[in-house]
C-alpha cells in the first residue's frame, strides 16, 4: 500500500471516531416526544376510563398539540361534561366550563390538581415544562419492561423552575423510542404514582403506546386507562384552536 493511501485511510479513520454520534440521555427523550406528539403536530381521539373500587366511569376525548407550546383537549362525551375543555398556550394554562360558560386561567400551583377527577393531573394532560429544557437528564441502567428492552432515565428539575414532580424515571423502548413506563416522584422521592403502557398498535402510520393506565400509589384499587382510537401527526392545524376564544366554540 502506498505511503499516502495509508495516511488517507489512517485520517479516515480518525475522521470517523470523531464524529461517531453516541445518544444522549436528552436524545433519546427529544426522540420519544416526537413518537409521542410528532414533530410539528398531533391530533386524536381517545377514551379515558376512571376506575374507583365502587365504580367506573368512561369519558371521550378530542386533542391537538403543536410543538411544545400548544395544546388543546376537550370532552366531547358524556353530554355532562361536553365542551369541558383545558388549553395550554405558551406559558399560559386555561380552562374552560360550559356549565358556568367561563374562561379560567390555571395558577401554577393548580398544575398537579386531578383533570375530570382521573388520575391524570393538569400537567400530565397539557404539559406546563419542557422535558428537554426545565429538567436534566440522566442515564441508568437500561431495563427490561412488558419483554422490550428499554432505556431507563432519570430527570430532575432544574434549580428555579416551577414542575409539579421532584423527580421523574422514565422507560424508554430501544427499538420505536415508546414510553413503556412513567414513574411521578415528589420531592421527598416517595413515588406518587406510575404510567404504564399496556398495548402497542400502529396509528397515524407509526408504533405507538395506544393504552395507557396510571395508578395512584397510595389510593388502592384507583386507576385511570387512557386509550388512543385515532391519531394523526404532522397535519396542519388552525391556529385559532389555540385561542381561549376558540376554547368557547370547540364541541
Amino acid at each position: 500500500m502506498k505511503p499516502f493511501t495509508k495516511i488517507f485511510l489512517l485520517l479516515a479513520l480518525m475522521l470517523s471516531a470523531a464524529t461517531g454520534y453516541t445518544q444522549t440521555a436528552q436524545d433519546i427523550i427529544r426522540k420519544s416526544e416526537e413518537m409521542r406528539r410528532g414533530v410539528k403536530s398531533s391530533q386524536g381521539t381517545m377514551t379515558m376510563t376512571l376506575v374507583r373500587p365502587n365504580y367506573t366511569r368512561s369519558m371521550t376525548l378530542k386533542s391537538w398539540s403543536q410543538g411544545d407550546d400548544y395544546s388543546l383537549i376537550v370532552v366531547t362525551d358524556p353530554a355532562r361534561d361536553k365542551g369541558s375543555a383545558t388549553l395550554k398556550r405558551l406559558n399560559e394554562i386555561w380552562s374552560w366550563n360550559p356549565r358556568i360558560e367561563r374562561v379560567v386561567k390555571l395558577p401554577a400551583s393548580m398544575m398537579n390538581q386531578s383533570w375530570m377527577g382521573s388520575d391524570f393531573t393538569n400537567d400530565d394532560l397539557v404539559r406546563d415544562v419542557s422535558l428537554i429544557t426545565d429538567y436534566t437528564q440522566k442515564l441508568l441502567k437500561d431495563s427490561t419492561i412488558t419483554g422490550r428492552a428499554c432505556w431507563k432515565l432519570e430527570l430532575k428539575p432544574k434549580p428555579g423552575v416551577p414542575v409539579v414532580w421532584g423527580k421523574l424515571v422514565f422507560f424508554i423502548d430501544k427499538k420505536d423510542y415508546l414510553q413503556i413506563r412513567a414513574e411521578y416522584y415528589d420531592e421527598d422521592n416517595f413515588m406518587v404514582s406510575t404510567l404504564q403502557g399496556l398495548e402497542v398498535k400502529t396509528l397515524g402510520g407509526r408504533p405507538m403506546v395506544s393504552k395507557l393506565e396510571m395508578k395512584p400509589t397510595e389510593k388502592k384499587g384507583n386507576s385511570t386507562i387512557m386509550e388512543f382510537v385515532t391519531m394523526q401527526f404532522d397535519a396542519a392545524i388552525p391556529a385559532d384552536y389555540f385561542t381561549t376564544q376558540y376554547l368557547q366554540k370547540i364541541r
